[in-house]
């Protein structure tokens, strides 16, 4: 019996006219690999509309594994999120003009919610394929958190059996050509997010390695 894979990423926002995240889930789609299937859904950068979204492709698909991929523009490297914390303070609107500043996403909600997918193997298994990959311990405070914590407090509640979490990438050259800012190619986005969810799928215990922060 194969494994299923809900991976979903965000259409564009605020300035940019391309996000990363739904180009390279959108090539994930439909892939059969190492007994897992990947299905994609694009999610809407909006508060709480987002949470709607994905919570229907969860209930319409009935995956084992939820990977949500958002746009971390100025990161280097693929990398795959620790913790979502019960907090929108959004630094610009989402695509409906939302603004929310210092809210809790949930109010019944706890402060913050663990990923469970092995984040630490998904990095090592990325790495060995020669994608630029990191723990990271902030999602931020804009919808990306706010859907990775909407989506484990729904799991928690309604779907235990599900395991999820959220991955952040960087900008894709494109994005780059005026500002400077690091990028990494599509390509390889797609490689590393193929890659993880296929560790996602078939390991359910993380490996214990150096990969924390000083700041």
């Amino acid at each position: 019996m194969g494994k299923k894979v809900l991976i979903t990423g965000f259409d564009p926002f605020g300035t940019d006219k391309v996000n990363p995240a739904i180009e390279a889930v959108k090539q994930l789609d439909g892939i059969k690999a190492d007994n897992v299937e990947i299905v994609a859904q694009e999610v809407p950068t909006v508060f709480h509309k987002s949470i709607e979204v994905v919570v229907e492709a969860i209930e319409k698909h009935e995956p084992d594994v939820v990977i949500c991929v958002g746009q971390a523009g100025g990161r280097t490297q693929v990398t795959p999120e620790r913790i979502a914390i019960n907090v929108d303070d959004a630094r610009i609107p989402d695509n409906q003009r939302n603004q929310p500043i210092d809210e809790a996403i949930y109010e019944d909600g706890p402060a913050a919610y663990w990923t469970t997918l092995p984040v630490k193997r998904m990095v090592h298994e990325m790495k060995k394929a020669g994608i630029p990959a990191a723990v990271s311990n902030t999602a931020g405070t804009f919808v990306c958190n706010h859907l990775f914590y909407g989506v484990m407090h729904y799991l928690q509640k309604s779907a235990p059996q599900i395991r999820g979490g959220f991955i952040h990438i960087p900008f894709i050259p494109e994005q780059t050509v005026e500002n400077g800012a690091p990028s990494l190619n599509l390509d390889d986005i797609v490689r590393g997010l193929q890659t993880a969810a296929i560790i996602a799928a078939n390991e359910t215990e993380d490996i214990r390695e150096i990969g924390g922060t000083t700041h």
